[in-house]
């Protein structure tokens, strides 16, 4: 009976050692590989922070506003087409004039965004400030 349970316990010891083992590995990586990334972000989001660029938080609250970034934004997430980055872009609506901000894969990506946002009823104008990700540094 005793043997049986330090049998026991010694499996489940070994067994949790290797489950935890490996996610240890797996997370430490993933911090080292971020700490050299180069599409690390900390720049745009200290430019951000200085007040001279629209952020989400300078989105209009009226009805008419909400609207179209509403609109712009479903047609993105359905544009199977466009990749993550894109459907992720920053929608800022002020006054019916859309500003686009955030990372795309390319030009082409920029300017399909651009075509959506210029065919939403009710957009005066476009500021497009979408930037073209970086190709990795290898």
């Amino acid at each position: 009976m005793f043997t049986r349970l330090l049998l026991t316990m010694f499996t489940l010891t070994v067994g949790l050692l290797m489950m935890t083992g490996p996610v240890q590995a797996d997370k430490y990586t993933a911090i080292y590989l971020a700490i050299d990334a180069a599409l690390e972000n900390t720049q745009r989001n200290v430019r951000d922070k200085d007040g001279t660029t629209l952020t989400p938080d300078d989105q209009k609250s009226n009805k008419k506003d909400i609207n179209i970034t509403t609109k712009i934004r479903k047609v993105l997430i359905k544009d199977k087409s466009l990749s993550v980055n894109a459907h992720n872009i920053k929608i800022i609506t002020s006054n019916r004039i859309v500003t686009l901000r955030g990372i795309v894969e390319n030009a082409d990506e920029s300017m399909t965004v651009e075509k959506v946002a210029k065919k939403t009823h009710g957009v005066i104008r476009i500021d497009n400030q979408l930037e073209i990700k970086s190709p990795i540094k290898t």
